[in-house]
């Protein structure tokens, strides 16, 4: 009987929305519960979100999910949580949320990145932590902290991001998961552990004493008190695992295991995510690792805050569209048709920190359909950059599985193999953050002995797409014009800085 079922809690917090959903012992969803979330910008590059109503949505959630499913808190056997990476979620010293959190698309820390890009610091890092500097690393903000706000610094008692403060606010347990921490900027990638040389480096030495303890993606990491129960309609001494940093989860969903099928993940961010055994040096570009769940093995992706949210905001500000109808628009041009492009750097870029979003090549014989197609094409042009990238370090990919809201056109989905020459297979996975963070769950309550066992027998169909080779051609001669347009913006803007000194 259904009362007698039981049940695994993913949650998964992204950067729009927050969601929750339930699922039995064998994989199959029986509800997914969604609360959107609010970005406070108060001022130019600020991404903010209030913690207390972050918290509070979160609960809710849970509660509404459980109401409308008819399950119980009793039959709820595990807890996992899954959110975007890096960002900032601070607690002071008596264990209160400090000021709002800082999310991974704000870019207040610019200038401080680009200081440290004069001084060599991230030539120094990245041997160590295999990372990138980003404006949206805890470490570029918490060192932004320091220089402009003391009294905030002086307050830190610890040092998290969003799944962690979620999974503390369910149990009471400090802690940082493993696949996020690990792309912070304050973990040794080879040891696992942090590393006090990179925040003396990074000149914030002193939240030494604030970073808690790593956890494992399914380990147990606590239980859900009392007053989390009382609030969520969970019971208390539900365990709840580490979680995962939703790239994490996503490739996870995706079945990547091999050096053969890379993952694109379309959403705020333009993610292409591979799977490997050990570490390399001397590589062509500096990927970013991170810890992947799996003994031994890393994912190593390329990233950058330049996909779908582009198409959000110009619909938001535009006029709402149904996805519907801007896919009928898209498709009603001719492929690879006209000279307007689209730059999809709204959150940053992956084309220098200082470039910045536009249209170019407008005329009055535009219409709303050509900019939508610029925009579907911009974003596709930008995922190439990370793409093409990738290639060089997975020569024996063919093969790219897509997720995320884009995945559900088939316009645009057709438009990224057309561009990539690559057969795209889409997992028919709704919700790879809630799903990937119940899946912790259930390795970490013992239904699967590890994530590859679960991986492997949770297989989901897959739609699959292959390239039109004669709009392929097309697409390369106009992606070599945006590569174009990228270059001569970069000049400008290098003069730009030139004029300034």
């Amino acid at each position: 009987m259904r009362e007698k079922e039981a049940f695994w809690l993913g949650i998964d917090c992204g950067g729009t929305y927050l969601k929750a959903g339930l699922y039995d012992a064998k994989g199959h969803e029986h509800g997914i519960n969604r609360q959107s979330l609010q970005t406070a910008t108060p001022l130019p590059g600020y991404a903010e979100r209030d913690m207390h109503q972050l918290w509070q949505q979160c609960a809710a959630t849970i509660t509404g999910l459980l109401q409308r499913t008819g399950i119980s808190g009793e039959q709820i056997k595990g807890v996992g949580i899954s959110a975007q990476g890096k960002g900032l979620f601070l607690l002071d010293r008596q264990d209160q949320p400090l000021g709002s959190a800082i999310l991974s698309s704000d870019r207040r820390a610019l200038k401080i990145v680009q200081r440290w890009q004069q001084d060599g610091i991230p030539e120094q890092l990245y041997p160590v932590t295999r990372q990138t500097l980003w404006t949206g690393h805890p470490a570029s903000l918490l060192r932004w902290i320091k220089e402009n706000d003391p009294q905030r610094y002086a307050q830190i008692g610890c040092v998290m991001m969003g799944h962690d403060y979620l999974r503390w606010r369910l149990t009471g347990i400090k802690g940082c998961e493993e696949s996020n921490i690990s792309e912070s900027n304050l973990y040794n990638m080879s040891s696992g552990q942090y590393d006090p040389r990179l925040t003396q480096w990074l000149g914030i030495s002193e939240i030494d004493d604030a970073l808690p303890p790593i956890m494992g993606s399914a380990e147990i990491c606590g239980e859900i008190t009392a007053q989390a129960a009382a609030i969520t309609g969970l019971k208390a001494g539900t365990p709840v695992v580490g979680g995962l940093f939703d790239v994490v989860s996503t490739a996870l969903c995706a079945g990547i295991e091999d050096e053969f099928t890379l993952n694109a993940v379309m959403g705020t961010w333009a993610v292409t995510s591979g799977i490997t055994e050990g570490l390399r040096d001397h590589e062509a570009h500096p990927y970013v690792y991170g810890r992947y769940v799996n003994d031994g093995q890393y994912i190593v992706h390329e990233a950058s805050p330049t996909s779908s949210g582009n198409l959000e905001w110009f619909t938001a500000q535009w006029g709402e569209l149904s996805f519907d109808e801007i896919n009928q628009a898209v498709a009603s041009l001719p492929k690879a048709s006209g000279e307007l492009f689209f730059l999809p750097f709204l959150y940053g870029s992956n084309a220098g920190l200082e470039m910045t979003c536009g249209f170019y090549g407008m005329q009055a014989l535009h219409t709303r359909a050509h900019l939508l197609q610029a925009i579907y094409e911009g974003v596709v042009f930008s995922h190439m950059t990370h793409l093409n990238r990738m290639r060089e370090r997975f020569t024996e990919a063919h093969t790219l599985r897509v997720t995320g809201g884009p995945a559900h056109s088939d316009v645009w989905m057709q438009m990224l193999a057309d561009v990539s020459g690559l057969r795209i297979e889409l997992p028919q996975v709704e919700e790879t953050g809630c799903f990937g963070a119940a899946l912790a769950a259930r390795v970490g309550t013992g239904v699967y002995r590890s994530f590859s066992e679960a991986q492997h027998a949770l297989r989901h169909p897959v739609r699959t797409l292959m390239p039109d080779m004669a709009a392929h051609r097309l697409y390369q001669r106009k992606y070599h014009q945006y590569q174009d347009l990228i270059q001569a913006l970069q000049g400008y803007h290098a003069r730009i800085k030139e004029h300034a000194l």
